[in-house]
């Protein structure tokens, strides 16, 4: 195969416990974000890794592939090498499992990079920051790129910072969106990189790859998405789809 897809699915969430089973119109979080992530062009095959019974069932109940991992496992990175380590595969899409918003364009833009450009092994999206509320916010990461779109810094802070005596009136800000795509053989090479000094003090983990001198390729979409973190998350993609 090509490509698949895995979302990594976790009952025990810290913050908001079982919320990928949270009820957003009748249908578990998680499945909005299968349902999504079932109409990309590029996927042959979509798996849910789960951590948990219950999320097992539900997976099942609304006909989605999946398998259960498991529990020890110390991210969904791992939970996601554990299903594809037996699979002939070149490319991996880690679809969140907390991101019900997620669009099936952004799924294949993530995967058709690396299937065009041999040179790139991880690849992510960003979205220009609009309401600027969100630059204040540390639960919205925010990134900055090169000339070439490769990620240069991931942060909770907003960057770049704008100086008193700087010439840019107003800079570009953009929101990182977690949705990540990998090679296989880079997959297993970011489970193997130490947890690094900017990851532990931002708690993101994409800090790691930078931090080792590896690139990521960030690519920008048009469409914004919700990640829920907190069950005020939740309200605001219930909020979002009652006006679409």
């Amino acid at each position: 195969m090509d490509v698949i897809g895995v979302i990594p699915a976790r009952y025990f969430s810290k913050r908001f416990e079982g919320k990928v089973l949270a009820d957003i119109q009748g249908k578990p979080m998680l499945q909005h974000v299968w349902e999504n992530a079932k109409q990309s062009r590029v996927l042959e095959d979509l798996i849910i890794a789960c951590d948990d019974e219950r999320i097992l069932e539900a997976a099942k109940g609304f006909g989605a592939k999946a398998l259960l991992t498991v529990k020890g496992h110390a991210s969904g990175t791992d939970r996601i090498i554990e299903v594809v380590n037996p699979l002939d595969v070149k490319v991996v899409v880690n679809i969140q499992g907390d991101e019900p918003l997620i669009q099936p364009g952004q799924i294949d833009m993530v995967a058709q990079a690396l299937l065009d450009d041999g040179t790139v092994s991880m690849a992510t999206i960003m979205k220009r920051i609009e309401n600027i509320e969100e630059l204040s916010d540390p639960h919205v990461v925010k990134v900055v790129t090169d000339k070439n779109n490769f990620a240069l810094y991931f942060s909770r802070a907003a960057i770049p910072y704008r100086a008193q005596n700087s010439e840019v009136a107003t800079p570009a800000y953009y929101k990182h969106i977690g949705l990540y795509g990998y090679t296989k053989d880079f997959l297993f090479t970011y489970k193997n990189l130490p947890a690094s000094t900017l990851e532990k003090t931002e708690c993101l983990e994409q800090l790691r790859v930078l931090e080792d001198g590896f690139r990521i390729k960030v690519l920008e979409t048009k469409y914004d998405t919700i990640g829920v973190d907190t069950r005020q998350d939740l309200e605001k993609v219930k909020e979002y789809l009652r006006k679409t």
